[in-house]
């Protein structure tokens, strides 16, 4: 086989996917689809290991009227562009792969069609494909629909053969699943550290007090200070993508409720003090601070989707929900968040847990390793100690997800 028909789609898909999502970056997430995790391709020829690799994490993201190859949320650099990006916002990059079959053909047209769809909701759409195999009229066809075309060289190199226009489009649920990962907030390669929300409360108090902010909160609240601010940037208490770490609107409102409750600041880091080392429901021992807790962690994007779905499942009688039926009912309503808030998407475990269509295999749920740690230890502990879960997290090595229970301490029936 030369090394031009050596192209399939899945290794055309993977060398795009290294050298338009280059790691590590900011502020960057993308998925491959759930067909690329499989051992064999559809032509019966095997995807290598480290092609699926490259390929992961995977996800079945909808786009348009179809699911592209690749989606992934970043800044594209000044030469992938034909103008300059609009706005401040990465925009959501939508990609159709093409490459060499056993028949030998490449139909790289039909990839312009299938990438011009998804521009109804993505802002910037490319097909990728061997380099030899992209004609003229294709590229033609691409630059009248403002679909970039990418080339693969039978080295892997990629050349940029048409350049596209960013488009304003508004996002549709299942890909915000992607803007989401992307953001502060996901939980992708992140962790939220520490499984008690005042360890991360306290930090817009010491950001705003002022002596050393990281001092203050290894003196007052917690040892493990880098954990404490990752976390409260993650519930959007602070900014910490400039030079030095900024309060949110949100984190601003933490400050203000510190100084009515206990008059200053220092007060108020005093009596974090008394808390370290509680594993008492914050809520209760705390209940000024655990109703402060309670509208934080709702700001979260995903308390609100959890808390109402929840509180659906309880409507239909699903009273003491495990999280294999949570994560079974989520995946009905909203299968791309379900799968980047639930499932970890390193290892083989996207792969063992979808198939090619993105449909669930049940019995992977039963192993408690399966599971993202930010969301089945420390956002639910968070949800807890909040009042609105009735049990706290778990490990996931120590997670039985049939007997771990996600109930709503008060469901709300209407």
């Amino acid at each position: 086989m030369s090394s031009a028909a050596a192209l399939t789609e899945p290794r055309v898909l993977a060398q795009t996917k290294t050298q338009l999502f280059p790691e590590p970056m900011e502020d960057a997430y993308v998925v491959a689809d759930t067909q690329f995790a499989q051992e064999r391709w559809v032509d019966d020829r095997p995807i290598d290991a480290a092609v699926r690799s490259t390929l992961a994490p995977f996800n079945h993201v909808q786009v348009g009227t179809g699911y592209p190859d690749l989606v992934g949320v970043r800044q594209v650099d000044d030469d992938l562009l034909a103008v300059d990006r609009l706005g401040d916002e990465p925009p959501l990059i939508a990609v159709e792969a093409k490459g060499y079959t056993g028949s030998g053909g490449v139909d790289v047209e039909r990839g312009v069609v299938q990438a011009y769809d998804r521009l109804h909701e993505a802002n910037v759409a490319y097909v990728t494909a061997p380099a030899g195999a992209v004609t003229q009229s294709a590229q033609t066809l691409a630059r009248e629909l403002n679909v970039g075309v990418l080339g693969v060289r039978p080295d892997g190199d990629l050349r940029v053969l048409e350049r596209p226009r960013v488009v304003g489009n508004r996002t549709a649920a299942e890909a915000t699943a992607i803007r989401f990962q992307a953001s502060a907030q996901g939980v992708a390669d992140r962790s939220f550290g520490l499984n008690h929300p005042k360890n991360y409360l306290a930090v817009p108090l010491a950001v705003s007090h002022d002596g050393d902010s990281e001092s203050l909160v290894a003196e007052h609240v917690v040892g493990a200070v880098d954990s404490a601010f990752r976390g409260a940037e993650f519930l959007g208490l602070v900014d910490r993508r400039r030079a030095a770490v900024e309060l949110t609107s949100l984190g601003r409102e933490v400050v203000r409720f510190a100084l009515r409750a206990h008059g200053s600041l220092a007060n108020a880091l005093e009596a974090f003090e008394q808390w370290q080392r509680s594993r008492k429901r914050f809520i209760d021992v705390a209940p000024r601070w655990g109703e402060l807790t309670r509208r934080v962690v709702f700001a979260y994007p995903a308390t609100q989707l959890l808390v109402e779905e929840l509180r659906q499942m309880h409507v239909d009688g699903i009273e003491h929900p495990s999280l294999v039926d949570l994560v079974e009912w989520l995946h009905v309503q909203h299968p791309t968040f379900t799968v980047e808030l639930f499932l970890r998407g390193d290892d083989d475990v996207r792969e063992r847990a979808l198939t090619g269509d993105g449909e669930l295999r049940t019995g992977a749920l039963e192993d408690g390793n399966v599971y993202h740690s930010p969301t089945v230890f420390q956002l639910k502990a968070m949800l807890y100690h909040a009042g609105i879960l009735t049990e706290r997290g778990t490990e996931p090595s120590n997670l039985a997800p049939r007997s771990d229970e996600w109930r709503l301490r008060e469901p709300v029936t209407r």
